[in-house]
């Protein structure tokens, strides 16, 4: 499949792994120029030695001097920007919010929320002097639905959403589209931590877990990454020209959060629970349709 994007000057973010390795992969394969950015150093050299890349730099995206400096390799290695995807993120903790740490708190909103308005305030100077392009932040369907024992995620990815919708609006009269893409259940490393955390979290066996999040997918599959990658290009190829301020699932259609795992326990559980004569953990009901 071919997006028309040969020569394109693109930076991703958290691209030495998973979603932004395969965007990064994807533009690679399309003939786009592609810097790429990452806090993991190994992934990044790996990454970088299997990858054809413009350029390749270290960096914590929600540090602002990181962020400096990360542009500044931009500028000297794309000499200018076409497209920027924001794809940093990190999952922060699982459990109920009276348990969640400020500091936990503050950190997943740093890098899921912060980093993408740090790297967007240095992009768009670029972007506009290009005559227009684009914006491609990596959200999550946890920012359409609710989340529960994810608080501090969900919230980010919220903002995500609600950030890509403004800029849609402010920029558009540059030549600028913005969209946010929002990935289901995406199979890998990452999707497995997070299944051995709300495991650990409720006392349930891994198959468990996963088993509940299939569930709640219409089609019954996990996305995978290469999937995100097809409808980033997508919106940033010309098909894709008049597309803008959306929040674009690829989930397979996640027909609801609050019944997986971080948001109900198992009748099973339950009757044990009373049983034992223990007071059975609060059941939490679905989001409203």
């Amino acid at each position: 499949m071919e997006f028309g994007l040969k020569d394109k000057r693109i930076l991703v973010t958290a691209a030495a792994s998973g979603i932004g390795r395969a965007i990064a992969s994807a533009f690679s394969a399309d003939g786009a120029r592609v810097h790429i950015c990452d806090i993991d150093a190994a992934a990044l050299r790996t990454c970088s030695a299997d990858l054809p890349l413009a350029g390749a730099s270290l960096a914590d995206v929600s540090d602002i001097a990181a962020v400096d400096a990360l542009f500044a390799a931009v500028e000297e290695n794309l000499g200018g920007l076409d497209f920027l995807i924001n794809n940093a993120g990190i999952a922060g903790p699982t459990g109920p919010v009276e348990a969640c740490a400020p500091e936990e708190w503050r950190r997943t909103l740093a890098v899921g929320l912060d980093g993408t308005f740090l790297c967007t305030r240095r992009a768009v100077p670029l972007l506009k002097a290009a005559g227009g392009g684009g914006i491609v932040n990596i959200a999550s369907t946890a920012g359409i639905l609710g989340y529960p024992l994810r608080s501090p995620y969900d919230a980010a990815k919220w903002g995500v959403i609600g950030l890509t919708k403004s800029l849609a609006m402010e920029l558009g009269e540059a030549g600028i589209r913005v969209n946010a893409i929002c990935p289901g259940s995406v199979g890998g490393e990452r999707m497995e931590r997070v299944i051995a955390a709300e495991a650990k979290a409720r006392d349930w066996s891994l198959d468990e877990v996963r088993g509940i999040y299939l569930k709640h997918v219409s089609l019954r599959s996990f996305v995978a990454a290469e999937d995100i990658a097809n409808m980033v290009l997508f919106v940033c190829s010309d098909a894709g020209a008049r597309i803008s301020g959306q929040a674009l699932a690829v989930d397979g259609h996640t027909e609801s959060l609050a019944g997986k795992p971080g948001g109900c326990v198992k009748p099973r559980k339950q009757a044990d629970e009373r049983s034992s004569g223990k007071q059975p953990a609060p059941r939490w009901t679905r989001s409203p349709p």
